[in-house]
């Protein structure tokens, strides 16, 4: 499916796609999600935190999160209101130490580890009699989302019948270059300083398992994923981890209506985080980039909800 038109429209004072994204990172509140939380073990002898939204629906949104978010993050419980409001169930589902608990084994979780989502979609699918699943994800939630469906194609549950990804770096190695530009010292500053916080906390309660480095000289994201991410999750390096966990390269192998939605004045993505070859290659694929819109921001003047929330669903009810 070739690119599709976008009607969304910035607020005067946050077309800026840095006041975009901060803005509504910073100061949304949403009010009225309470979720009920429910602990799962992995097969690796380790446990996901599970938080849902249940009405006894047939449907169910699945929620993956971004980098060092969470399920209490504002963009997600945002999206889980609308879903849940719409007559749905929702599972927002919390990626390892993310939850509030450091996880029990040396991985943590990344852009292309996909094994906790499938698990957290059989869960859903063993526990409850669902005929429709959305996996719907944000900027590195996005990727796993993406790479879920792609890598699975034809294979999937018959239940999982589209999928949303927002504000997704699909070119890991480019996004992660953009990170390197002093523009950005601010979110990069940002990531790292969580990231260390939680390595430390699991040096500290699982020595054996993992060993906290000298961080003043992890200063980009190829540090830290050359010391932790690469040798972590099965990787020669962080060259290899961002060619082989890019979203990008799985999109060809989507089966089921796939909407990605990037705004072009996305601080975190470059050009190439825009695939209009694989939006025309196929018809599966559906690409939308609006001018404005920010790093999962997408705000709408005087609405308690945002674009993305409206879009997503309105996909989603669209698609079968």
């Amino acid at each position: 499916m070739p690119l599709i038109p976008s009607d969304y429209k910035a607020p005067f004072l946050l077309r800026n796609g840095h006041l975009a994204t901060i803005v509504p990172s910073t100061f949304r509140r949403v009010e009225g999600v309470n979720y009920t939380r429910e602990r799962i073990e992995t097969p690796d002898d380790d446990f996901l935190d599970l938080d849902w939204l249940r009405s006894g629906a047939q449907s169910l949104a699945v929620i993956s999160h971004g980098l060092e978010g969470s399920a209490r993050r504002p963009y997600v419980m945002g999206m889980a209101k609308y879903f849940h409001n719409k007559g749905w169930d929702v599972l927002a589902w919390n990626c390892r130490s993310c939850s509030g608990e450091i996880n029990r084994q040396g991985r943590f979780y990344h852009h292309g580890e996909t094994s906790d989502l499938r698990r957290v979609i059989e869960h859903a699918l063993i526990s409850n009699s669902y005929d429709t699943i959305v996996p719907v994800g944000f900027s590195m939630g996005g990727s796993m989302t993406i790479k879920y469906l792609g890598e699975n194609g034809s294979s999937l549950p018959k239940e999982v019948k589209a999928g949303v990804a927002i504000s997704v770096p699909v070119d890991l190695a480019a996004s992660v270059k953009e990170f390197e530009k002093g523009s950005m010292a601010f979110y990069r500053n940002r990531f790292l300083k969580k990231l260390e916080d939680k390595v430390r906390r699991k040096a500290e309660l699982y020595p054996d398992v993992i060993e906290y480095v000298d961080f003043s000289k992890i200063r980009y994201f190829p540090d830290f994923d050359n010391a932790y991410t690469a040798p972590l999750h099965g990787f020669a390096d962080a060259a290899d981890f961002y060619k082989r966990a890019s979203a990008m390269n799985f999109i060809l192998g989507v089966t089921v209506p796939l909407l990605l939605i990037n705004a072009r004045n996305d601080p975190f993505l470059t050009a190439s985080c825009f695939p209009l070859e694989q939006a025309e290659q196929n018809r599966w694929f559906y690409l939308e980039t609006p001018k404005r819109g920010g790093h999962v921001g997408f705000t709408l003047a005087g609405s308690e909800f945002n674009y993305m929330e409206k879009r997503a669903f309105n996909f989603v009810e669209e698609s079968f």
